[in-house]
Parts: structure tokens; sequence; C-alpha cells
């Protein structure tokens, strides 16, 4: 009989774990003061002197998407469903190779910082601001207080800290090192952290597999369809359908246009290094599915009792399986190991979010008012607006379970609501050079009344018990699947984007220069607006080319292999 810690309760941590976390720290701010100390200039700030090599790049790319609210949200998930929730890990593999293939070498040789200054360039500053401004909008809901709740459910049950301790001091030590030492302090802090993480990680699965008796032993513990991936088009959490169609939808925008996740890419020292960076990203985000979602089957298997179960036999207290792991299988060390790794986890997102916040504010916003502003008084305005925006993060925490009771599909189903307009303009303005700025806002402007609406209305209807609407067409907008609302949005929004760009005056070729397809070769006739108006990225050599293809053909073929094994 296992000797279990009931939800609620946890232990003091020993003088090892507090001697493991305290070291955690002292590496971290080392490299973030180490970068500080180091001239700047803004290219340095906020591309890190665009001088990156894959490995760091892979690596900051892995943590800057893994979070505390990874570590909740799949164990959570996979407590309540299986191994089902992994699609959108190992779709994340597919779209990495997209971003390095496909979006990378626009993105280096039209010398742009930002995702907004692209969309401006390529359509018109009304764009850019639409992006710069729903960005900050979903850093809020979707980034910070995701990942300050999901930290404070993991440090409460285990260590006993408030939400409010936890979140003061996580934003505090990441904001230090952040401001400190720019993009670079972030990204190689971020190779330290993915270390960490995984470790941590892994040492737990390990643990749990142990306890259980093994993976066999696993699977006949749980439902069978616990480790059947592909779902019924019915199911109400992941349809074969969504998963299929939508979720690379939520896939393009967040990791091939979000700012967070570009700015990596954009630091590289050439583009064989960028995709090279993309595909290592991708190989590491196969590891998940087996280090977070499986824990939490382990914990459902062994503690069943602590979990509270639905009429129909669904798991309602999901995100208590990582921490109900930690406080009954980890001996002491391991306990600071795994906490280490939650919070390389969540510092290292909420660095991300920071620095290219604090990018999108300083180049997308304050510069276009004071082009001549000082480099001191840009930093000063970021870090004032990344403030506020801490702010409103913490604000948000409380109403968090009103959309989901699985803290991951929350934040699936946010990014559901403005990403497929994003997606729509990026994916079809590379493609078309007909498509023009009159097309893309209007595109822009109906993906956001439509995801608005939907986000609304699925509030209200979560406060009022499911029972505000009655009307078919608003109940319908409510219950369907947020994938297959993501699949309506992204048609309607490409059919506004090519309709209206027909019918109003075709863009000048002269300024898609480097930005699409049929112009990447046109010489440019435009001058980039950032800072680096001179610079110009290394090609990619043959040698890099070759093993690029090699090790893209290599991930493709596993994540196809994956998914036909546990189908």
């Amino acid at each position: 009989m296992l000797q279990t810690a009931v939800p609620g309760t946890y232990k003091a941590l020993s003088t090892l774990d507090l001697t493991i976390i305290g070291v955690y720290f002292l590496v971290i701010f080392s490299i973030g003061f180490y970068f500080a100390r180091r001239g700047r200039t803004s290219t340095d700030y906020f591309l890190a002197s665009r001088n990156v090599g894959w490995f760091a790049i892979g690596a900051s790319l892995f943590v800057s998407n893994i979070s505390t609210e990874h570590f909740i949200g799949l164990s959570g998930s996979g407590a309540s469903s299986g191994l089902a929730v992994g699609h959108f890990e190992w779709w994340a593999c597919l779209i990495l190779l997209v971003l390095g293939w496909v979006f990378v070498p626009f993105y280096l040789r039209s010398n742009v910082f930002t995702m907004p200054e692209f969309l401006e360039r390529r359509f018109s500053r009304s764009c850019a601001v639409y992006l710069a401004s729903i960005s900050i909008i979903a850093y809020i809901f979707t980034k910070i207080s995701v990942q300050l709740y999901a930290a404070s459910v993991v440090l409460e049950q285990v260590a006993g800290w408030t939400l409010w301790k936890t979140a003061i001091v996580l934003v505090v030590a990441t904001g230090i090192y952040t401001i400190a030492g720019g993009l670079a302090a972030v990204i190689y802090t971020d190779t330290v952290q993915t270390l960490i993480l995984i470790t941590g990680a892994v040492l737990l699965t390990i643990f749990g597999l142990h306890r259980v008796g093994g993976f066999e032993a696993l699977r006949a513990a749980v439902p069978a369809d616990y480790f059947h991936m592909i779902k019924p088009a019915t199911d109400s959490a992941f349809p074969w359908t969504g998963i299929f169609f939508g979720a690379p939808i939520l896939g393009i925008w967040y990791w091939c246009t979000d700012q967070v996740i570009v700015q990596r890419v954009l630091s590289a020292r050439d583009e064989g290094h960028a995709k090279a960076g993309a595909i290592f990203a991708g190989f590491l985000k196969i590891l998940p599915v087996f280090m977070l979602v499986l824990p939490g089957i382990i914990a459902l298997a062994l503690f069943r009792d602590l979990f509270k179960f639905g009429p129909h036999g669904e798991v309602l207290n999901g995100d208590i399986a990582y921490p109900t792991l930690i406080l009954n299988l980890l001996p002491a060390g391991l306990v600071g190991l795994v906490l280490a790794a939650l919070l390389a986890a969540v510092m290292g997102a909420m660095a991300s979010v920071f620095n290219s916040a604090s990018t999108l504010v300083t180049l997308d916003f304050y510069k276009k008012i004071k082009p001549n502003a000082s480099e001191a008084s840009l930093v000063n305005m970021g870090r004032i607006a990344t403030g506020a925006m801490v702010l409103l993060g913490l604000l948000w925490v409380p109403f968090i379970h009103l959309i989901s009771s699985q803290l991951y599909i929350y934040l699936q189903s946010v990014q559901a609501y403005i990403s497929p307009p994003i997606a729509a303009c990026f994916v079809f303005g590379i493609l078309w050079p007909r498509l023009n700025a009159q097309g893309a806002i209007s595109s822009l402007l109906t993906g956001f009344v439509l995801g608005a609406t939907r986000f609304i209305c699925e509030i209200a209807d979560r406060v009022d018990g499911g029972h505000a609407f009655a009307n078919p067409l608003l109940r319908w907008l409510i219950d369907v699947n947020f994938l297959h609302y993501a699949i309506f949005m992204f048609v309607i929004c490409s059919a506004v984007l090519i309709a209206v760009s027909l019918v109003t005056p075709a863009p000048d070729r002269r300024k898609l220069a480097g930005l699409t397809f049929a112009t990447v070769n046109d010489k440019m006739d435009v001058v980039p607006i950032t800072p680096s108006a001179t610079y110009k990225p290394a090609a990619e050599t043959a040698l890099e080319h070759r093993l690029n293809v090699i090790f893209s053909l290599a991930l493709l073929f596993t994540v196809i292999g994956l998914w036909i094994h546990f189908r």
C-alpha cells in the first residue's frame, strides 16, 4: 500500500533540495550578468548580435515554449484523457520544419527585427499594429498569467508557497537577468535550463514507471483508449479532424509568426544555423509526450484515490497529477532537482516573453512615435510596458478555469481564437504577391471579430453554468470544438483576404523584394526600418544544407512512425 500525500498538503524542502535550487539560481544569474557587462547596441540587445549557433537556438526555442503550464497541463490532460494531448507536441515537430525551410529565409533576407515589422513591409502599417497589439494581448492571456498560475499550482502543493509569493519571486528574478542581458542572456540561460528541465522531467518519469511496474503494467492500469491517440471526429477534446486540420493552423501562428519564437532564429549567425536550430527544437519536442504526458497517466495509475471523477468516469482535477508525483515519489535532493526544472521552465519561458514584449513595444510602437529616441529611453519604455503586462497577467490568473478545467486545453483554445487570421496572412502573403494591404487588414479584423465573439460568449456561458444562450447558432458557436472552430475561422479569413485583394489594386511589386516566393530574388527597393539596415545574413553552406535535409527527413519519419505506433 502506497503512502500518499494528499493534495493541499506539502512537505518542507530538505537542505539538499534548497542547495540545488540555490545553485540553479546562481548559475542563471551568473550567465545573465555576464552578458549584461558586455557593450550593447540595438542588434546586441534584441538579437544577440545575430551570432547564435544552432544548439543554443534549438534549446532556446524549446525552453521558450515549454513552461510550467506544460508540466501541469500536459500531465493533467494525460491523467484526464491519455496521450492524445501529445498531438500538439508532435505537430510542433513538423511545424518547426516549416519554420526552418519556408519562413526563415524570408525573415532573414528581409532583415526584420519583429514579426509586425515583416507584416508592415509585406502589407501595411495597420497590419503591423494589429499583430503587435494582438501579440501583447496573447502574451497576457496565454503566456504570462498561465505560466505564473501553473508554477503556483506546483510550488503551493509541493513547497507550500502561495500564489502571490510565487508570482512575485519568479517575475522579479526573471526580470532582473532579462532586462540586464537582453536576448543573449535569455538564449544562453535557456541552454542551461533545457538541460535541467529535461533531466528533472525524465528522472520523475523513470521513478514513476519503476513504481508502477513498467510500461505494460501502466497500460493495464488505465483505460485502453489512453494509449490510442487518434480519436473519433465526435470526440469532445481531440477529434482527429481538428487535430490534423485545425492544430496546424495554431502551430503555424505560434511557431512561424510569434515574436517569442521567431526572435530566436533571427539571432542565428546564418541561414544554416537558423534551420538547424529549428530542426533540433523539433527533435526536442518529441520528448514532452513521454516526460510530461506519460507522468500524468502514471499519477492516475498510482494515486487514483486522490483524483475526482465526473458522472462518466472523466477525471475532473487532472492538474494535481504532476505535484502528486513530486510529493510521493521523489527522495530528498531529487525534489530540488525537479523543482529546479520547473523553475527553469517558467523562468525560461517568461524571460522569452519579457524580451520579446520589450522588442515589440520598443521597435513597433515607441520608436515609431520617437524615431530619434536614445537607446536608454527605448529600453526604459520597454521595461515600463513589460511591467504593465505582468500586472495584467497576474490579474487574469483567477479567471483561467472559467475556460477549461484542463490548463493546457485552455491555452490551446485561446490560441485558436487568435491564430487563424494571422496564419492566413503570413502563409498566403509569402505565396502570392497579388494579395494586398486591404485584403490583409480585412482578414485580420474579420478574424478578430469571430475570435472575440467566441471568447466572450464562452466566458459568459461558463459563468452562467452553461445556460446563457439558447439560440441554436450561438450554442453551436460555444459548443463546437475549438479546433473545428479554428478551421472555420481560417477558411473565412482566407476567403476575405483573397476576395478583398482581388477587387482592390495590386500591390507595387518593387516593394515586395525578398518578401514572397515570386520576389525572393528581386532587388530590395525599400530600406529596412530597423537599426541594422546594412546587415546581410550569411547563406546556408552546402554541408549545412545536406545535414539539414538529412535530419529533417529523420525527424519527419520519426514523428510519422510515432503516430502510427500510437494510433
